[in-house]
C-alpha cells in the first residue's frame, strides 16, 4: 500500500505506533497527480504538507523577464511545501510542478496540528524534516555564493543521484544557476578529468 511509504518515512526518525500511524492516517489525502499538473501555484496560499510516495516534482521561481529558476527537486521519500506560505498564510512566491506522474500523500496545517497538540513524536518528526530542509537551502545559497558550477554539479549529483536520468538537461541547468550549454561544458570537463 502507498501509504506505507509514508509510514516508512517517519520510520527514519521516530517510528510509530500503530495507533500513530492510523491517526496520521486518517488526516491524510492521497492524490495522483499527473505529469505537468501544479500542486501550488504562486499567489496561491500553501494549505498543505506534501510526501512524494511515488514520482517527482520541482519548486520553481519565474523571474520577469519569464525565465525559471528551479529552487527545489522531491521524488520518491521526499517532503515539499512553501513553508512561508504554509505557516503565515501568505501568498506563495513559487510554483510546484510535477515532472513525472506521482503519488502523494498531504496533510493540512489543521491536521498537523491536530497530530502536533496529541502526540509530541509528530512534533519532533515534522521538526526534523524542516531542519533537514533547512540544512539543504542553507548549502545551496553557500554554494550559488562561492561555488564554480562543477563544484555545484558534483554536490547536485551527490544530493539527487537517483534524478540524474530522470530530468532534463534545461531542468538541472537551471537548478545550478547555468545554461544548458554550459552544463555541457561542465560534464564533458569531468569526463576529461
Amino acid at each position: 500500500m502507498m501509504i506505507d511509504k509514508l509510514f516508512s518515512n517517519f520510520d527514519n526518525y521516530l517510528p510509530l505506533d500503530a495507533a500513530e500511524r492510523e491517526d496520521l492516517a486518517g488526516r491524510v489525502i492521497e492524490r495522483k497527480i499527473k505529469r505537468r499538473q501544479f500542486i501550488l501555484q504562486e499567489n496561491d496560499v500553501c494549505r498543505h504538507y506534501t510526501f512524494v510516495a511515488e514520482g517527482c516534482f520541482k519548486k520553481f521561481q519565474v523571474d520577469d523577464k519569464g525565465t525559471e529558476h528551479n529552487l527545489q527537486f522531491a521524488a520518491e521519500g521526499d517532503w515539499l511545501m512553501e513553508i512561508g506560505s504554509f505557516y503565515f498564510e501568505k501568498p506563495s512566491r513559487v510554483y510546484i510542478e510535477a515532472i513525472e506522474p506521482a503519488v502523494i500523500f498531504q496533510i493540512s496545517r489543521q491536521n498537523l496540528y491536530h497530530l502536533y497538540d496529541n502526540n509530541p513524536k509528530f512534533d519532533r518528526n515534522f521538526r526534523v524534516i524542516v531542519e533537514n530542509r533547512l540544512v539543504e537551502t542553507e548549502n545551496r545559497v553557500l554554494q550559488a555564493i562561492s561555488s564554480t558550477a562543477e563544484e555545484r554539479y558534483l554536490a547536485f549529483i551527490k544530493q539527487y543521484p537517483h534524478l540524474l536520468s530522470r530530468l532534463p538537461n534545461t531542468q538541472i541547468a537551471s537548478y545550478l544557476g547555468i545554461t544548458p550549454e554550459f552544463l555541457s561544458k561542465v560534464r564533458k570537463d569531468l569526463l576529461k578529468k
